[in-house]
């Protein structure tokens, strides 16, 4: 049997664990070609088939199954080990893999992300905007962001931004037409933009004043889950729109949109970096992490 290298048993456990050629590839930044042909490579120096394939799915043999468990916790510990070497570096090396709420990808990484890059030019960041509450654990990602109602209580969590808030926007073409709603439930009267999200769900409108809460779900022309397109129908008079403050904040200034019932909406906690309590973090984590903490010290 000849010995296996370390980078096609890496490769094993990646598509094993994502049931995916394609999949593991996207999480890997490589070609799926290059993953088959080390799974391929692999099988051939052990002698034994790992992966059941076919054209709809990859699942792990008895054998592989067996691999993939011993092979989990000591890859994790050949990557604590390099990482133990890496934080000695002036520079730490390495990909930090995060997945955040599409409005902290456009609202707070614009500015963070490329000063932290340029302060660790060996670290490159692979960013997923994603809405649903996926672990990002399980999924492969180092680190999450999330609103405090959304944080699990086993994680570390580290503030991204100071506080936000939600505003109500019409065009001004559609208050001359319509008016302006004075109170919460007069949004129902009014035609609303709504935002779904991936998983399928719209949110409430929420406002809140004096202690009172008044949550509402308004009616309108359209739904979608693209921000950009939100933006453009509410601009052309289509309705009016939730959303956060920075989505707009170009358009109110422009004077393309206005504010509504700005005392029914408060400010809130803004997001939060979250990643597991373990002794050992990978270096480019650490150093984003310890980027993040002398950004908000520093404010």
């Amino acid at each position: 049997m000849a010995q296996p290298n370390l980078a096609d048993l890496d490769a094993f456990t990646a598509v094993a664990r994502a049931r995916s050629f394609r999949g593991a590839a996207a999480q890997r930044g490589v070609s799926a070609s290059s993953l088959s042909e080390a799974l391929r490579r692999l099988e051939a120096d052990l002698g034994v088939r790992l992966l059941n394939r076919t054209t709809r799915s990859v699942t792990p043999t008895e054998a592989g199954e067996r691999l993939l468990a011993r092979l989990t916790p000591a890859l994790a510990d050949v990557g604590l080990a390099l990482d133990e070497v890496n934080a000695f570096r002036d520079s730490p090396t390495g990909v930090l893999k995060l997945n955040v709420p599409g409005a902290v990808a456009r609202i707070v990484f614009p500015d963070l992300i490329p000063r932290f890059l340029a302060a660790h030019p060996g670290v490159r960041a692979e960013i997923t905007a994603d809405d649903a509450f996926v672990d990002v654990l399980a999924a492969g990602y180092d680190a999450g962001a999330r609103y405090d109602e959304r944080l699990e209580k086993d994680m570390i969590a580290v503030p991204l931004a100071g506080p936000q808030r939600f505003v109500v926007v019409g065009s001004p073409a559609y208050f001359a037409a319509h008016g302006r709603p004075a109170h919460p439930r007069d949004v129902l009267a009014h035609a609303c933009i709504r935002h779904r999200f991936t998983h399928g769900t719209s949110y409430a409108w929420e406002f809140e004043k004096d202690g009172e809460v008044i949550r509402v779900q308004p009616e309108g022309p359209l739904i979608t889950n693209s921000g950009e397109l939100e933006l453009a129908a509410c601009e052309a008079g289509v309705g009016l729109l939730a959303t956060f403050e920075g989505f707009v904040a170009g358009s109110i200034a422009a004077g393309r949109l206005e504010t509504v019932l700005d005392d029914w909406l408060p400010p809130f906690s803004g997001p939060y970096l979250y990643y597991p309590s373990r002794r050992h973090m990978p270096a480019p984590l650490r150093a984003f992490v310890d980027f993040v903490k002398a950004e908000r010290a520093g404010r």
